[in-house]
């Protein structure tokens, strides 16, 4: 087993913290949202979810260089949903996420291959969906969906 990317956690106040993620990167402040804290940094949830939604797109970028393909740029957008348990305690019970291709799916040969594959080289959310729900989409340009999985019938948006 290897041992992966780490950080150090460090309480400013209350429940603002800095996040050092090591000499070679700035710290970055965090914070629980409002009224628990100020809401002066992204929140763990919001960390989760950018995780999930950076490694997500780094994976269809990588899984269509290996294709020879580029997406024109893209956009993703996630979002966590958020219920409570039996025990009354808030829990991220989902996680959304909607990359938009920045051209038409049309113009990229092999989209089909790309797509059948690009999930599995996801580091974070296969890790994630061992115990959260994730549902991923992808659209191009126009807006026409090219894949969906985790959302049963109804794709969100």
């Amino acid at each position: 087993m290897e041992e992966g990317p780490g950080i150090t956690l460090r309480q400013v106040s209350a429940y603002r913290f800095e996040l050092d993620f090591g000499a070679t990167l700035p710290a970055l402040t965090v914070d629980e949202a409002e009224p628990v804290g100020r809401g002066e940094g992204p929140c763990p949830e919001q960390l989760l979810v950018a995780g999930v939604a950076n490694c997500l797109s780094a994976s269809l970028v990588f899984a269509l260089g290996k294709f020879r393909q580029e997406a024109g740029g893209l956009e993703t957008r996630a979002r966590c949903r958020i219920a409570r348990n039996a025990e009354g305690r808030l829990r991220i019970v989902g996680i959304d996420v909607a990359i938009t291709l920045g051209t038409e799916a049309r113009t990229l040969d092999r989209i089909d291959r790309v797509l059948a594959q690009f999930e599995r080289f996801c580091t974070v959310s296969e890790s994630v969906k061992a115990g959260i729900p994730v549902a991923v989409s992808v659209s191009d340009r126009e807006g026409t969906r090219l894949h969906a999985t985790g959302f049963g019938e109804d794709a969100a948006d």
